[in-house]
């Protein structure tokens, strides 16, 4: 865990560092992206990488509801739907249909 951390924290300053020393109409590049598509601005980049952050941080609140059992924004789950059984496993079977449709 220690060592995770510590990358996290060495990644977190080098794009702290990265947009302190570059205006927001740096160019640079995303070198895995289609090549019509990989040059961009550090203010295009910025949401990006901001919104990939939220959805990974999403997959960890679904580590951590598997963990200590609780869902929703609140400690009671109070804001999910209130459906049975029934129309949860529906819903999960949808998703999961999804994903596996999902190229």
């Amino acid at each position: 865990m220690a060592d995770v951390l510590d990358y996290a924290a060495s990644c977190f300053a080098h794009a702290d560092a990265t947009i302190e020393a570059l205006d927001l109409d740096a160019a640079g590049s995303v070198p895995w992206w289609p090549e019509n598509r990989r040059a961009v601005t550090l203010g295009q980049i910025l949401p990006y990488v901001a919104l990939d952050e939220a959805r990974h941080a999403g997959h960890a609140d679904i580590l951590r509801e598997q963990l200590d059992g609780n869902v929703g924004w609140r400690a009671h789950g109070d804001n999910l739907p209130g459906w049975d059984d029934a129309r949860w496993s529906a819903y999960v079977e949808h998703l999961r249909h999804l994903a596996e449709n999902f190229r």
